[in-house]
C-alpha cells in the first residue's frame, strides 16, 4: 500500500484505538458481524485446521477459533499498536503456544507466510486502496475458506466514506477509507477457485464465506 496509507493506518489505529477495542473484547465479546463470520466458519468444523487472520486487530477471530478447536493461527496486522495489544492479550490468555505474529502489509510478507486452511480478512478490504492484490495474495495463501467482512457497495455507503475521508483530509490525516465494487471482490475469488458459501448483511456490512471448489474433499 501507499506510503501515505500505512503512516495513516499507523496513527489512526493507535494504542488508545487498540486498548478500547480489546476492552469491549474482552467484555462483550466478538462484535456482531465478527461472530457472524466465527459462526460461519464454525458450522463447517475448524478442528485441527490452520488460520490466517489479516488485518487481525486485537486476535478476536484468533481467539475464538483456538476455542472451537484449530490447531494455530497467524496474525498479520500492519499497526505497531493493534499487533503489540494482541501478542500481550495472547500471554493472557496462555495462546502463545499456537500464535504468531507478523507486523506489516500483509501483501508485501505474503511470500514469507505459509498457507493456511482458513483466512480471513474482517473489516481490512476498506483499509486498503489495492484491494485486487490484496485478495488476490489472500486467495494464494487459503487452502479451504475465505471469510471477509466489508462494506456494502452502495451509493449510501459511498457517500458516508466520502464524508468521512473528507473529514480525514481536513484533520489532516493520511488514512482513507475505501469502498471496493462487489463485482471486483466476487471476480477474484471466483476466478482462484472459490464459491460463495455464506452471505448475510445488515446496513453497512456485508459478511462473507467462501469455500474453495473441491476443498471438502481434502
Amino acid at each position: 500500500m501507499p506510503c501515505s496509507q500505512c503512516r495513516g493506518i499507523e496513527a489512526f489505529f493507535d494504542d488508545n484505538e487498540a486498548r478500547s477495542e480489546l476492552k469491549n473484547y474482552r467484555k462483550k465479546g466478538p462484535r456482531n458481524t465478527t461472530r457472524q463470520l466465527l459462526n460461519a466458519i464454525v458450522e463447517r468444523d475448524p478442528k485441527d485446521k490452520t488460520l490466517l487472520d489479516i488485518g487481525g486487530g486485537v486476535g478476536a477471530i484468533q481467539h475464538e477459533l483456538i476455542k472451537a478447536g484449530i490447531r494455530s493461527a497467524v496474525s498479520v496486522d500492519a499497526s505497531s499498536a493493534y499487533a503489540r495489544v494482541s501478542l500481550d492479550e495472547t500471554v493472557v490468555r496462555g495462546h502463545a503456544d499456537r500464535l504468531t505474529h507478523h507486523l506489516g502489509d500483509f501483501v508485501d510478507l505474503a511470500d514469507s507466510i505459509e498457507s493456511a486452511d482458513i483466512v480471513t480478512l474482517d473489516r481490512v478490504i476498506c483499509c486498503y486502496d489495492d484491494a485486487s492484490r490484496l485478495l488476490e495474495r489472500s486467495t494464494e495463501r487459503a487452502t479451504r475458506m475465505l471469510g471477509l467482512v466489508y462494506p456494502r457497495d452502495g451509493l449510501p455507503n459511498r457517500a458516508a466514506v466520502w464524508l468521512l475521508n473528507l473529514g480525514l483530509r481536513i484533520r489532516r490525516s493520511d488514512f482513507r477509507l475505501f469502498i471496493h465494487p462487489n463485482t471486483l471482490v466476487t471476480g477474484i475469488l471466483e476466478g482462484a477457485g472459490f464459491r460463495r458459501v455464506h452471505l448475510r448483511k445488515n446496513l453497512i456490512w456485508q459478511v462473507v464465506l467462501y469455500e474453495r471448489i473441491g476443498s471438502q474433499r481434502l
